[in-house]
């Protein structure tokens, strides 16, 4: 019988080149260097090129997914993609990936769980894999925030940036690597405290009208979703590690999402871990929504402080409200 447990084959990242500092963003807004570092944590943020797409975005770091896995996009049998800045709302970005990457026919979907996307899509790569209904799947997470972003609010024009990440998911041997639990939870309650205006959308049609009166910016209550986000890592921290049966302790690497600094360690606290046994980049990315994850794996299996058989926890939260935590054996 084989397990139904996958592992991530190889994960890849891309981001733009052009480094946004606190000190440019204090010549944007009301804020300092000092003031955004010591809420948030973060010191500069990349942003794409105005003609720099999601989907372009997605399509290289899957690139370099696949090269690292040495696998040809012939072998992708499903390619999911969280995003919730897509370039167009029709059709799926992943739609639009698969054809840049010309897989032969891959099932191609998004998923819209904003920054929770990523580990959505990993659990659901894990039950089509374990259903026997593909063997190979691409995860991507690409986001565009600074297109969303509106840029005379302090309260979120200093947190948010672009990047993208992608892993090769496949079934795992059954040698007690691979993903061991998942945890999927929202809140749909809670929706307002995180959202974009509606725009574009059925309910709000695009018009001359509404363009003049309506924008599709995102809006946030910081201090509600700080709570919320805390509440949420802790617990999904708590169910992972009970489902799978493993003690805090046990944990050699937390890779959370980067939100912000403040998110991260009181989550950290609350699981146990020092801060040298937690992956921290939103210093130099900011919050790129469900693109943090991926991209902080990579940048930790490259520096050395993922090893074949560290025990991974990933924890996350996002606009919906939506959170997730996924436990993996590298």
């Amino acid at each position: 019988m084989p397990t139904d447990t996958v592992r991530l084959v190889s994960v890849g990242m891309w981001t733009p080149a052009r480094v946004m500092t606190n000190a440019e963003l204090e010549g944007m807004v009301d804020t300092t260097d000092e003031w955004i570092v010591e809420r948030t944590g973060i010191r500069e943020r990349r942003i794409a090129d105005d003609d720099v797409g999601v989907v372009e975005m997605g399509y290289r770091a899957a690139q370099d997914a696949l090269e690292r896995a040495r696998l040809e996009p012939s072998a992708v049998d499903a390619i999911i993609v969280s995003t919730a800045t897509p370039d167009r709302l029709l059709p799926a970005t992943a739609c639009d990936i698969e054809a840049r990457l010309a897989t032969g026919g891959a099932v191609a979907f998004d998923v819209w769980g904003a920054c929770s996307g990523w580990l959505y899509a990993l659990n659901i790569a894990r039950g089509l894999i374990a259903s026997g209904q593909i063997e190979t799947a691409l995860c991507i997470a690409s986001e565009k925030m600074s297109a969303i972003t509106d840029w005379t609010d302090r309260a979120t024009c200093v947190l948010f940036a672009d990047a993208a990440g992608a892993a090769v998911v496949q079934r795992a041997e059954e040698d007690g690597r691979g993903i061991l639990a998942s945890y999927m939870r929202s809140d749909g309650a809670l929706a307002e405290l995180l959202h974009r205006r509606p725009i574009g959308s059925s309910s709000v049609p695009v018009d001359v009208a509404e363009l003049a009166v309506r924008d599709g910016h995102l809006r946030m209550a910081g201090r509600e979703v700080f709570k919320n986000a805390v509440r949420s890592m802790c617990e999904a921290v708590d169910a992972v590690l009970e489902q799978a049966g493993v003690a805090k302790d046990e944990i050699d690497i937390l890779v959370p999402h980067q939100a912000n600094i403040r998110i991260i360690e009181a989550t950290a606290k609350y699981a146990g871990l020092p801060m040298e046994r937690v992956w921290v980049n939103v210093d130099r990315y900011g919050n790129t929504s469900s693109a943090t994850i991926p991209v902080a794996l990579y940048e930790a299996r490259e520096a050395g402080r993922i090893q074949d058989g560290s025990l991974v926890l990933m924890v996350t939260f996002g606009a919906g409200l939506t959170w997730a935590g996924t436990l993996l054996r590298w």
